[in-house]
């Protein structure tokens, strides 16, 4: 697997022009995967997210929770990005590219929708896919479980007044079955799993068997990532082969913005004092966005096929390039931070 993961990146490449080509050569096959859905989450989805995620969940003892409150400054630098910085610095782009750089190239009707689609991306910090990145990065498990979590109460009761407030509405309708579904698929029910397991494994091999199990295990999290690619642009090929240009205008702003707030939370942590192990997911979780929540909610408020729904699918698109890129980043700077 080392040669394998030294070339992640062409793998997630040819993963993308895959899944591009076979969505709009086979599309009913993808229209049939996508149908399998509970209030807009995809169970196949869910399923290739727990292969992601368990064999990292594994490594997790939840008695070393409470030690996760020395780690307060990387939860603080996180909360800060995802609750005051991301979803505004979102908006501010949005309306700088769509509704003034871009607006003689999109649709004039849409522009609004669009800009709205990306404010709900950037409302909803990511949950499951947040697991893979820490991992691919040597994060500290106890401490993205712990951040995970907490995010998770908060946007309970923050997602909506927040995104009313961008918005400029008086009121969100919240997916409330989405978002609750969600967290249990990708954070309950996985974690429950993974512990079983663990126990089981400790119990009867000691570590060095739950080493070797994490070891055979490793190998499924990365097929299960890719696999999880290819579904995400085979679901979207014909729309992206449809309209290349809206697609590619949309994705500027969620880019610079994903690396705005990953470097800021990254900065933040360094002067901070911050561990290397707790920084480096804490600029993952800071930087993505928990699309699933964010389509169904577009879908909920514009539509099926608004600009709105659009623009969330261009942030699950980009999602998986652009993270593990800021992974590499993360990693190959590790010297730098920690000669402070």
């Amino acid at each position: 697997m080392a040669t394998f993961e030294r070339y992640l990146s062409l793998w997630v490449a040819l993963c993308i022009v895959v899944g591009i080509a076979l969505g709009y050569a086979v599309p009913g096959l993808f229209a049939t995967i996508a149908a399998a859905e509970v209030a807009k989450v995809n169970l196949v989805v869910a399923v290739l997210i727990w292969l992601m995620i368990i064999p990292m969940l594994l490594k997790i003892d939840l008695t070393a929770l409470g030690s996760v409150r020395r780690h307060w400054k990387g939860v603080g630098v996180t909360l800060f990005i995802n609750w005051a910085v991301k979803p505004f610095s979102m908006a501010l782009l949005g309306t700088f590219f769509l509704g003034f750089l871009f607006r003689p190239f999109l649709p004039e009707t849409e522009i609004s929708a669009y800009i709205a689609g990306l404010i709900l991306l950037a409302a909803a910090p990511c949950t499951a896919m947040v697991f893979v990145w820490s991992n691919l990065c040597d994060g500290d498990p106890t401490y993205t479980l712990s951040q995970v979590a907490l995010n998770d109460i908060i946007m309970v009761f923050a997602f909506a007044p927040l995104v009313a407030l961008l918005l400029g509405v008086a009121s969100i309708t919240v997916p409330w079955d989405t978002l609750l579904i969600s967290v249990a698929l990708y954070i309950v029910v996985p974690v429950i799993v993974a512990q079983i397991i663990r126990r089981a494994v400790l119990s009867a091999a000691g570590q060095p068997g739950l080493d070797r199990a994490l070891g055979r295990l490793g190998p499924v999290s990365l097929i299960a990532l890719l696999t999880t690619l290819v579904l995400l642009f085979g679901f979207q090929g014909g729309a992206i082969i449809a309209h290349p240009l809206v697609i590619a205008l949309i994705a500027v702003p969620i880019l610079i913005q994903v690396y705005f707030n990953a470097g800021l939370a990254y900065w933040l942590s360094r002067k901070f004092g911050v561990a290397w192990c707790v920084a480096a997911p804490s600029a993952l979780i800071g930087a993505s966005n928990f699309f699933e929540l964010a389509v169904a909610a577009a879908i909920s408020l514009f539509g099926l096929k608004s600009g709105a729904a659009l623009a969330t699918v261009v942030g699950v698109l980009v999602e998986v390039p652009v993270m593990l890129s800021v992974v590499a980043i993360v990693k190959r700077t590790r010297p730098w931070y920690e000669a402070a």
